[in-house]
């Protein structure tokens, strides 16, 4: 199976023939889930002693199994946070698979890491930290926080030898992201969440801090701001937090796996000021990058404190740091060893096509939110809950219970008309079933949202 032939001449064929359908199609169907006993009893059995054919199982795929996935880059997918990777982006992730690439030592990835390394290098640009901040590209923004958090322990317990004897403790916001909470399970530490779903501010931190015990105080290592909340775009008052972080010696991580690509915006950048400050910032180029899946990254102010936290050791391992291997490891600067170069689709997008046109499209996403805004206050139906965040946009259906939400969302998926969720939001002490739209894609039109809306009539 590891041999060429002319059935794989001719497959390879086939999958360049469906690649170029894939990214050249313009009107394609949303796709929606199907239940596993139907996929089965449409497919039979595909994994058999003597194999069924690369044909046969191609086929299947392309007749049965991929309609049975949501394509997050439709235009009317505005649900969780989607993506729309460019089809320049798409195109080179087939290379980069096909190239064959360990991209976790300079040893034995040079080029690709050399690409990873220049796409780096402009998205650090964006953040304003200072010369000598660098990061690496990880599997998604779960994986990112999850480094960066390690990063910022082993950091405190390098501080005093009591610390490594402590549960460390972090402050964070109800509105930060799930994978905050569940990657501190992973590492063993306590989280405590400030109470606010909107904007976290200096002042609710510091009285959070003043609040703490001793003991809690000791314990305590960072502060994890977001920029731009998954659920609504709301980006914390980055500048306070830092000021707090510096007066307290806390490690500063921001979130910004989401809002992060908005950094090129220069219509919101300035509400990201503070960033410059932290320690470690999370973002992912396959949400506001407009990079395949899957492409996170984890940001440090000073790589060499990652470096020590993450470098593994090992005697096989020994020669890619040997003088003749010299060149940037990613591997020391996060939690994977084995990783794939998962940046190189981004920089041949960012090659191929500028900054600037980033600049363009990321600004598309915030315009879409204000006219979906302004579309809502303009019909008697639905109204905003809150004005529209980065390209985040919550409002509700007048006279709707959680369940006629629901009901919506699976009937207008189920057409393969538009995929679009709801949300809770916080409203004194009661969660509030709402709806909520998240632009990415900036082939979403104007006349997409005026349909979704009416379909709500």
């Amino acid at each position: 199976m590891h041999k060429i032939d002319i059935d794989l001449v001719d497959m390879t064929l086939d999958v360049m023939k469906y690649t170029i359908d894939r990214i050249s199609k313009t009107d394609d169907v949303i796709g929606k889930p199907q239940k596993a006993e139907t996929l089965k009893a449409l497919v039979g059995e595909t994994i058999t002693e003597k194999g069924i054919g690369g044909e046969t199982a191609f086929n299947m795929w392309k007749e049965h199994l991929m309609h049975a996935n949501v394509k997050i880059d439709h235009p009317r997918h505005l649900a969780f946070v989607p993506a729309s990777p460019t089809r320049a982006a798409v195109m080179f992730d087939l290379v980069a698979s096909a190239s064959s690439i360990h991209g976790a030592y300079w040893m034995e990835g040079a080029g690709g890491i050399f690409c990873e390394n220049e796409a780096m290098k402009w998205i650090v640009s964006l953040t304003g930290l200072p010369e000598g901040a660098f990061g690496v590209f990880t599997s998604g923004g779960t994986a990112a926080n999850l480094s960066a958090i390690v990063t910022a322990r082993e950091y405190w317990r390098s501080l005093n030898e009591q610390n490594k004897n402590e549960k460390g403790l972090i402050i964070t916001s109800i509105g930060a992201h799930s994978s905050i909470k569940a990657m501190a399970k992973v590492v063993d530490v306590d989280v405590l969440l400030v109470d606010t779903e909107d904007r976290l501010e200096g002042e609710a931190l510091q009285s959070t801090i003043n609040s703490l015990t001793q003991h809690q105080r000791q314990r305590l290592f960072a502060v994890v701001a977001t920029g731009g909340t998954t659920n609504a775009g709301i980006i914390d008052n980055l500048s306070a937090i830092a000021d707090i972080c510096q007066k307290e010696k806390l490690w500063f991580h921001v979130d910004a796996a989401y809002g992060g690509g908005a950094l090129v915006a220069d219509s919101v950048r300035h509400l990201f000021n503070g960033i410059e400050h932290a320690d470690s910032i999370t973002i992912d180029p396959h949400k506001w990058m407009f990079s395949p899946y899957d492409c996170g990254a984890v940001i440090y102010k000073q790589p060499e404190l990652a470096k020590k936290a993450h470098s593994q050791e090992g005697s096989y391992l020994e020669i890619f740091k040997d003088e003749g291997a010299h060149g940037f490891n990613p591997t020391d600067y996060q939690i994977q060893l084995t990783r794939r170069v998962r940046g190189l689709p981004l920089w041949f997008s960012l090659a191929t096509h500028g900054t600037d046109r980033y600049k363009e499209a990321v600004e598309r996403g915030i315009e879409l939110a204000n006219i979906a805004g302004k579309m809502i206050e303009n019909y008697d139906h639905v109204e905003l809950v809150r004005d529209p965040s980065l390209s985040c946009v919550l409002y509700r259906r007048k006279g709707w219970q959680p369940e006629d939400y629901r009901n919506w969302t699976f009937t207008n998926h189920d057409k393969g008309f538009a995929l679009v969720t709801p949300t809770k939001w916080k409203t004194g002490n009661t969660f509030e079933t709402v709806s909520r739209f998240c632009f990415i894609n900036p082939d979403t039109t104007e006349q997409d949202i005026k349909a979704i809306l009416e379909s709500m009539l």
